[in-house]
């Protein structure tokens, strides 16, 4: 099977059944997409296949020879997208498992909708995050829109927070005083 993934040719000598995303995961080492239920269910293995989010857990290579494939190792190298910044910036990552199939499927939704309301960003991320994270997640999404639009900039690495020096002076020292 012949594929491009992240821009670059790939041809996968697999039986034309093994779904995309072992594929991803065992032939091509691109981890970043994660096995979750097996299902499609959960979102942690979306991928953008031909400008679609789509699950590849439930995606038999043969049914897609041709197509152009983007992991999250291929959006953004340097981690600079739009969305992945307005998560960070929103501080909405946790435990980070799921986070990249719901940049995947937000990636995706908003090249669909660049200006979604919040009640499309719900139905268009129906991704499962065990640590909670949906409230903050819809406005990120809306950040990551407004970036995209040219309304807002999110500077890279924001991170909202304690300030480094504040956060220096209140660590206690780690070695005991023995004077």
């Amino acid at each position: 099977m012949r594929l491009t993934v992240n821009n670059q040719p790939v041809e996968y000598r697999l039986d034309p059944d093994t779904p995309l995303l072992w594929a991803l995961r065992d032939a091509s080492n691109l981890t970043g997409t994660k096995y979750g239920c097996g299902t499609g269910h959960c979102g942690a293995c979306i991928v953008d296949v031909d400008g679609v989010a789509r699950a590849s857990c439930q995606i038999p290579i043969g049914s897609i020879e041709g197509s152009e494939v983007t992991t999250i190792e291929g959006l953004s190298r340097e981690r600079s997208h739009p969305v992945q910044l307005a998560l960070l910036a929103g501080n909405v990552v946790q435990c980070g498992f799921c986070i990249p199939g719901i940049v995947m499927a937000a990636q995706a939704l908003l090249r669909r909708e660049p200006n979604p309301t919040d009640d499309q960003i719900r139905a268009g991320l129906s991704n499962i995050c065990r640590c909670g994270i949906y409230p903050r997640l819809v406005d990120a999404i809306q950040r990551a829109a407004r970036a995209i639009r040219g309304e807002e900039l999110i500077p890279a690495g924001a991170r909202p927070g304690i300030d480094a020096d504040d956060a220096a002076a209140t660590v206690p020292a780690l070695v005991p005083n023995r004077d």
